[in-house]
């Protein structure tokens, strides 16, 4: 009797986490989807009217020119930024991986450091720099030269392209860099000794070689610089150059909101991400005609480039320059004005810290900081147990159906920040649980986000853990819980500690998802740097994006040290 009771138990407790991870995935997954596409027939309720069903959103959403423009906007746009992205990452990639170039360990170091900065503060560190009347560049320039005529525009479709590619350039060097680093190079040693030149090997084998590498990196940048928010809102509403991110916005913000609306172009973007997320998988599963990996052992082949290294190590000096060094002097400069000028010898005179004080006493700031800290640890916490479960179902389990929980789990992956933030708006205004411009629906919406990273980072380690161990446990009289918490969880530790670090990492920064679901009381940090943008208090805000810059590179390498501890190897998405 005991011993079936006891049975009864680990049953109910295994079924019990199994059942827990699928309804919550599921609900994740799909009730924003569910709620976005109802409430895009409906207009929106003013006063005592109510909403009413209509197909006039999507009749005013597709029926019109404009809408036409936004949409050609968007793919100029995603497919302009993804370019510059991997044109500019697949040839940093190339000389980290292939070439001699000297102090490539540090030079990869300089290139994985905008992962950490915000897009926002990269972005507002570009308009002054490239800024028609107030541009630093433009203005050393012009003085340089003698001419008033601005050289750049950042606001401009090439300037938001330019921006949105140079930051997201860490992206493709990673993807990159991985596609070359596991490319046996026998082919490209072979193309070398037959008399083929360095440039020719280059583009007729080992392009070639890396073509579903390119493809697939491609279609995650295009993707990616479709769900952009911060770029459209900050350089391209100023001058009416609308995407879809930014028509979102504006269709919300106005009054009354047009929610209905934003829903319907909503529906549009979540189609053209689904549809470069399948192509991407395709690409992905069927590259198997370009593989050169086999059972036998190889490393990557070092090209020995001569004297032309010098200009490769140059080529990693002016990257520095562009996404590091310049924004970050610019906004330092800012910080010590009383209010933005731009740098001259006069200006010098005028140096102030008042700004840092101004910061220093904003009461918002600090719950701001509180908002963020208490969001990125809860996030990262909930994602990683969460992905660790479906993971062991998904992997180690033969349940039927476990392929619909791994799809579903990966289904935020086509959700925009921005729509995402939608969705759950309309969810929490629909079905009132009294969470609705708190911590919990952003935090909500952040493990919604950013449970597809969660995966990725598990499935890797899930993988390697061999059934014998649990079967072993199992033989034991261990529970599953017993097996589940002090077997499978500590051999996973790598890899959950690994993308914890990430998911913190990223939830710190994100804005997209955030600037419809907060209100007073519950801005994160990214919020406050919006609101100081909007308000027009530059200098406050250059202040506060020097202090931020400098604690995330604090607590990344406080965070790579505890990794470290543990063994954890450093992986960025």
């Amino acid at each position: 009797m005991k011993a079936a009771l006891s049975r009864s138990t680990r049953l109910d407790a295994k079924w019990l986490v199994i059942g827990g991870a699928v309804v919550i995935a599921g609900v994740l997954a799909l009730i924003p989807l569910v709620f976005l596409f109802w409430q895009s027939f409906f207009t929106p309720q003013v006063a005592d009217n109510p909403a009413v069903f209509t197909f006039g959103n999507y009749r005013l959403a597709y029926g019109s020119p404009e809408t036409l423009r936004t949409l050609f906007n968007s793919l100029k746009f995603a497919f302009g930024a993804a370019c510059v992205s991997f044109a500019i990452g697949t040839v940093l990639a190339w000389i980290i991986e292939r070439t001699n170039t000297p102090f490539r360990k540090f030079f990869y170091a300089i290139t994985i450091v905008p992962l950490i900065v915000p897009s926002i503060l990269f972005t507002i560190a570009w308009i002054f720099l490239a800024s028609p009347k107030i541009g630093v560049l433009n203005v050393a320039l012009g003085s340089l030269f003698g001419v008033t005529k601005p050289f750049f525009d950042i606001y401009s479709m090439g300037g938001m392209i330019w921006v949105d590619g140079l930051h997201y350039s860490t992206m493709a060097f990673l993807l990159m860099s991985a596609a070359f680093r596991g490319m046996d190079p026998s082919l490209e040693e072979s193309s070398l000794m037959s008399g083929a030149g360095i440039a020719r090997t280059m583009w007729r084998i080992t392009l070639r070689l890396a073509f579903p590498a390119i493809v697939s990196t491609l279609l995650i940048l295009f993707v990616r610089a479709l769900e952009s928010f911060e770029v459209p809102a900050l350089i391209g509403l100023p001058v009416k150059l609308q995407v879809f991110t930014s028509s979102i916005y504006e269709a919300i913000e106005q009054y009354p909101s047009q929610i209905g609306l934003a829903s319907s172009y909503s529906m549009l973007l979540l189609v053209i991400t689904s549809v470069g997320l399948y192509l991407q998988s395709r690409v992905s599963s069927g590259g198997g005609k370009y593989s050169t990996m086999s059972g036998k052992g190889f490393r990557p082949r070092v090209v020995d480039i001569g004297k032309w290294r010098y200009l490769t190590a140059g080529v990693f000096v002016v990257y520095f320059l562009l996404i590091v060094a310049l924004p970050f002097a610019v906004l330092l400069w800012s910080s010590l004005q009383k209010y933005y000028r731009t740098p001259s010898l006069a200006a010098l005179h005028h140096l102030s810290f008042d700004a840092y004080g101004y910061i220093l006493h904003l009461s918002t700031l600090r719950h701001a900081v509180v908002n963020s800290l208490l969001l990125s640890f809860g996030c990262a916490t909930a994602v990683m147990l969460l992905s660790a479960v479906i993971c062991w179902i998904v992997i180690k389990t033969k349940l039927p159906g476990r392929w619909l929980l791994d799809n579903l789990a990966s289904l935020p992956l086509v959700f925009p920040g921005l729509v995402l933030g939608l969705s759950f708006m309309i969810v929490s205004l629909k079905v009132d649980i009294g969470i609705y411009g708190t911590l919990w629906i952003l935090l909500i919406a952040y493990i919604t986000r950013f449970m597809p990273y969660g995966m990725r980072y598990t499935t890797t380690s899930m993988v390697q853990i061999h059934k014998e161990l649990e079967e072993s446990a199992a033989m034991s009289c261990a529970s599953w819980s017993a097996t589940f918490f002090r077997i499978v969880l500590p051999l996973l530790k790598p890899g959950l500690l690994a993308g914890w670090i990430y998911v913190m990492i990223v939830s710190i920064r994100e804005l997209s998802s955030s600037i419809l679901l907060y209100s007073p009381g519950s801005e994160t940090v990214s919020i406050v740097i919006w609101e100081l943008w909007q308000n027009g208090q530059y200098v406050e805000l250059s202040a506060l994006s020097v202090m931020l810059v400098l604690a995330l590179l604090a607590l990344v390498m406080l965070l790579q040290w505890i990794g470290a501890k543990f063994g954890v190897k450093a992986n960025h998405a």
